[in-house]
């Protein structure tokens, strides 16, 4: 996964350096405008596939990972508007919902119990030393913002290494299959019809599906892998309600006097 997509300066959590640090909330997802996609879980799947389209992006099947596909132009996210907002009771994806702070590898040189440490991103607006609530009680240790931000992260990571698993047996059996999104948008308004192509994706084959062996297919329902599998299938018939989102922006853009390329 692309650990630090958001972040401009990722720097550790240090109790030192950051014992005056503070955290105002800041009221947007602007930081999200210009991703149209990013890595989802497995956990996530169910209550994603409702409003988000899920796939599997990667140069081949054995590189690939889920992903919520966000937009279909390059550098746009559809569900978040010009104020940063995202759309009313759509889901956000956990990979979202965890900025400023990250897990991710210690720096070279640097011991681990596990391998892991919190980074933030020191140039979120959020942070500074005025305002806000604070990272670090007088005392040194982690306030309740704190604790609560880290064990997300922490479930999040097991979150992750838990798809990694499913991805392992979805190629394990061969269900990957490419899938290509092409969209053809007609000519109006004096302009020409032009074709949105997204390659690199891939779906899951529900006829390879079908042909599991049962012992497979025993130890998919047993560790739920099979809610996973239907949950992404089903949110394919999204790429509709996306291509919508799309559509009206174009529209506003056009009315704006200021449509993409």
């Amino acid at each position: 996964m692309a650990e630090v997509l958001f972040y401009e300066r990722p720097v550790p959590l240090n109790r030192d350096e950051h014992k005056s640090l503070r955290l105002k909330a800041v009221p947007n997802l602007k930081f999200a405008m210009n991703t149209h996609s990013v890595p989802l879980t497995g956990a996530e799947f169910g209550v994603a596939a409702r409003d988000l389209l899920i796939v599997f992006a990667g140069d081949t099947a054995a590189t690939a990972g889920p992903i919520a596909l966000l937009g279909l132009r390059q550098n746009e996210n559809l569900y978040v508007d010009a104020d940063g907002q995202w759309a009313p009771n759509v889901y956000v994806p956990a990979f979202v919902r965890r900025y400023p702070f990250v897990l991710a590898e210690k720096p070279a040189g640097t011991s681990a119990e596990d391998g892991f440490t919190v980074f933030l991103d020191e140039r979120y607006e959020g942070f500074n030393t005025v305002e806000g609530e604070r990272l670090f009680k007088d005392d040194g240790t982690d306030t309740e913002l704190l604790t609560n931000a880290v064990g997300f992260l922490g479930e999040f990571q097991q979150n992750v290494s838990r798809t990694r698993w499913f991805m392992e047996q979805l190629n394990k059996h061969d269900l990957l299959e490419p899938r290509n999104v092409r969209l053809q948008k007609e000519a109006r308004d004096g302009q020409e019809a032009k074709s949105i192509n997204l390659n690199g994706l891939f779906v899951i084959n529900e006829e390879r599906l079908k042909s599991l062996d049962e012992k497979t297919a025993h130890e998919f329902a047993r560790e739920g892998v099979f809610g996973w599998i239907y949950a992404h299938l089903l949110s394919l018939l999204n790429i509709d309600r996306l291509a919508h989102r799309l559509e009206v922006r174009e529209q506003a853009e056009a009315a704006a006097g200021t449509t993409r390329n």
